[in-house]
């Protein structure tokens, strides 16, 4: 199937999950522009961007079954990837609002729309659409996973947390920036939601048990699964940082503004971890600094992260991306496989799971 196959059957789960949330909202007798502005927050939210951690519960449900799934199968993944992306468009409404974002996917946030099917502008209105999204999840769980557990929140808001005391709009402080607390808030704010949820998802489903024994050793499967894929998701936001900075609005789908915001993004880790005191002093001076001038330090901030001569963030990048693609793929060279047999249950951990996610972000341009 190709890829454009695979996410249009994937998309048409969605309708069904449209008319279903939007089903309840008038079972519950709500009025009528209420329903119509929660089905359009669905629709502009939820769909839209690339649907990698969705579709990734599939294709890992399928690579643990080691067959095609069955349409009661394809069916379940599908709706706890969709929940997946619905907690991705509550992160980004949410995340857009508290970031003063102009655009997204190539679009104006939501919270900037001016207006919806006649019905008015969102402006502050996205703060209750961002916790309807994130309600929709629990709905559907309830619905079709009512004796499961799959809520797995916590950590990621842990992480949102960390990142808005850190780059606070009034207080930015980048002597606070550090390798190391890049590194905390990326695994708690994307690697979990982005990455390890979509597999744990998947293993849950597909009855991968927490312990096993395999060739006479005990595995803890998921536990491998951690310790592979929330390396990769560091990775991952790395790739999102150094595009904010290097990409074009056309390539990345928004209007890059870390180095306006002051983020704590790996290029400014990575500046103030090599930097000579004078670039240090620099950054100190321009970074997150807003005002009349702040298009012209925001250049200046990124010719010096350019300077082959200097901080040379590029080649940096290009080195960790290479030196880390090799270390993640030798330590999934270490998962323990079953033999053939083993396999067809699709209740044991395999390679594939993690090559998978893998090919879908080397390389990345966007």
């Amino acid at each position: 199937m190709s890829r454009a196959d695979t996410q249009n059957k994937f998309l048409a789960v969605f309708e069904g999950i449209r008319e279903e949330l939007v089903g309840h909202m008038k079972s519950e007798k709500m009025p009528e522009d209420a329903i119509a502005w929660f089905n359009e927050n669905l629709i502009y939210n939820v769909p839209g961007g690339k649907l990698n951690r969705g579709v990734s519960v599939v294709d890992t449900v399928t690579i643990l079954l080691n067959r095609p799934p069955t349409d009661d199968e394809y069916f379940k993944a599908a709706l706890l990837g969709w929940c997946i992306e619905l907690l991705q468009a509550f992160l980004l409404v949410s995340d857009d609002i508290m970031d003063g974002s102009i655009s997204h996917r190539g679009r104006p946030c939501w919270y900037r729309v001016s207006n919806v099917k006649r019905l008015g502008k969102v402006h502050n209105i996205a703060i209750n659409d961002s916790c309807m999204l994130e309600s929709a999840i629990y709905h559907i769980l309830k619905n079709h996973f009512r004796r499961e557990s799959y809520y797995v929140t916590y950590k990621t808001e842990m992480g949102q947390l960390v990142d808005q005391i850190t780059a606070s709009e009034d207080n930015i402080d980048i002597g606070k920036y550090t390798l190391p607390k890049h590194a905390f808030i990326v695994r708690y704010k994307t690697a979990y939601y982005s990455f390890y949820l979509s597999v744990a998802l998947a293993m849950r489903m597909c009855g991968v048990p927490d312990v096993y024994e395999l060739d006479g050793k005990t595995i803890e499967p998921y536990k491998e699964a951690d310790r592979i894929l929330i390396p990769m998701g560091e990775f991952f936001q790395l790739q999102d940082d150094y595009l904010d900075y290097h990409g074009t609005e056309a390539q990345i789908g928004k209007i890059g503004t870390d180095i306006i915001d002051g983020k704590c993004s790996w290029c400014v880790c990575t500046a103030l971890t090599h930097g000579t005191e004078t670039q240090k002093q620099f950054l100190f001076e321009n970074y997150g600094k807003k005002g009349p001038k702040q298009a012209m330090r925001e250049q200046a901030v990124k010719d010096m992260y350019d300077d082959d001569e200097g901080l040379k963030i590029p080649k940096r990048y290009e080195e960790y991306s290479k030196n880390t693609v090799a270390k993640i793929n030798a330590m999934i060279e270490l998962v323990p496989e079953p033999d053939t047999q083993d396999k067809l249950k699709g209740d044991r951990l395999r390679r594939d799971v993690f090559r998978a996610f893998l090919s879908k972000i080397t390389d990345r341009t966007a």
